[in-house]
């Protein structure tokens, strides 16, 4: 092999080992290009997984919540009616008594 031809050789390996090298890079764009949405659409489906167990508990809190308000409402409502009926019988006590204190 003369010189010339061992130069031409040299050249095209450089040359083939630089188209390597962009292949390379390429591909590596790629791959990590891949990557970064696969990273985006796990992460999406994380926070949509997310809100819907929030919604779930939420809903589970709120149901609670009504349940143990109307337990409250109806223990108040039957207490005013015991204080009510309880009543009933002094309030003519009451009156007369009022009544009598003006009289005075």
């Amino acid at each position: 092999m003369g010189r010339e031809e061992v130069l031409r050789a040299i050249r095209k390996a450089e040359s083939e080992a630089k188209q390597t090298i962009a292949d390379a890079e390429s591909k590596a764009a790629e791959i990590v290009s891949k990557a970064r949405l696969t990273a985006t659409e796990i992460i999406q489906a994380g926070r949509s997984d997310s809100e819907a167990n929030a919604q779930t508990k939420i809903s589970e809190a709120r149901s609670a919540a009504e349940s143990e308000a109307q337990k409250v409402s109806k223990e108040g409502d039957s207490t005013i009616g015991s204080i009510h009926d309880g009543g009933e019988g002094s309030r003519e006590d009451a009156v007369n008594a009022v009544l009598d204190a003006f009289r005075s």
